[in-house]
């Protein structure tokens, strides 16, 4: 593990770890230096992005604002292992993030840390994904663009998704699938642009077979069960975004059983809220992110109480 500290007393540290078949993932973390973080945030990055370039201004901002964060480079993506852009099977990327999160969670020093998911367009997929794995595991999360949806236009028609379903078993890592380049539609600051496509552990290019099939599967999935999102949640999305639904951002807040549930629309803004955007609509998504954060560690965690009074009535069973 290597560790750094800049100026503005933020701790990076990164590793690698083993996941379930034996391949490494390249994790980080941004702590505040003084070693108390209000609550517990882990970050899942978007399709063909990785956390420790892409996602550091935002693992930065929230560690400057007093939180601990974590990242995950799934397998395929980033610094891990694994076919660049390629995912096989987005179950087991979900049981990867699960244990990860879940290990850095149970540590001592975190047991008694509220926990939020943090999720960038898939990884909003990601993150509800997450909840569901474990509904009452998390305090919260923080959906950006979610990628409950892919939006009609980067969508191919039916007959091309049925041709490739059956394409992606056979030649799963082929980059046959026509849409257009997301980078373009997706970053509004041209020089976000090129430096994503600088960087060497973002995958660039036409999609993986059998990683649009089961991008497809997993967004059809989710649009049909956004009822059954029950943690409080932040959905935030552009609404001039070209690459995910804000239509179904809008349906998720209006259907999800959850009681604690917040929706912030950005008009002219694109799906790249966190890292693509002019400074100025930053200050304010960060704003609103931090904002919801800090409302939300203020007035205790009924979780951990909870955990708490049923390790206090176990203890006192015969």
């Amino acid at each position: 593990m290597a560790g750094t500290s800049d100026e503005a007393n933020i701790i990076y540290e990164e590793e690698y770890v083993l996941n379930s078949r034996g391949m490494k993932l390249f994790a980080s973390r941004w702590l505040p230096a003084n070693g108390n973080p209000k609550a517990i945030i882990f970050m899942c990055h978007g399709y063909a992005m990785e956390c420790s370039i892409t996602m550091n201004s935002t693992g930065r901002k929230l560690a400057k604002a007093g939180y601990g964060v974590y990242g995950v480079d799934y397998e395929g993506h980033g610094k891990s292992d694994g076919r660049q852009g390629l995912v096989l099977d987005f179950n087991s990327l979900i049981n990867d993030c699960s244990h990860y999160f879940t290990t850095i969670s149970e540590k001592k020093e975190n047991k008694k840390k509220m926990r939020f998911l943090l999720g960038e367009s898939m990884g909003g997929a990601v993150a509800l994904l997450l909840h569901w794995k474990k509904p009452d595991y998390w305090d919260g999360a923080i959906l950006v663009a979610p990628m409950c949806k892919i939006a009609d236009d980067l969508r191919p028609n039916a007959m091309v998704v049925g041709v490739l379903s059956a394409l992606s078993r056979v030649i799963p890592s082929w980059r046959l699938i026509p849409t257009q380049d997301i980078i373009d539609v997706a970053f509004k600051e041209p020089h976000v642009r090129q430096q994503i496509r600088a960087n060497e552990y973002c995958y660039k290019g036409k999609p993986r077979l059998r990683t649009g099939y089961e991008l497809l599967r997993v967004s059809t999935e989710i649009e049909q069960k956004l009822n059954e999102v029950s943690l409080p949640f932040l959905v935030l999305h552009g609404e001039e975004d070209q690459v995910t639904d804000k239509a179904v951002s809008k349906q998720l807040y209006e259907v999800a059983s959850s009681t604690d549930k917040t929706i912030k629309l950005y008009p002219g803004m694109w799906h790249g809220l966190l890292y693509g955007e002019p400074p100025e609509n930053l200050n304010i998504v960060f704003s609103d992110i931090i904002g919801w954060l800090d409302h939300k560690t203020q007035y205790g965690n009924t979780r951990i109480e909870r955990e708490l009074k049923q390790q206090h009535e176990d203890h006192l069973k015969p």
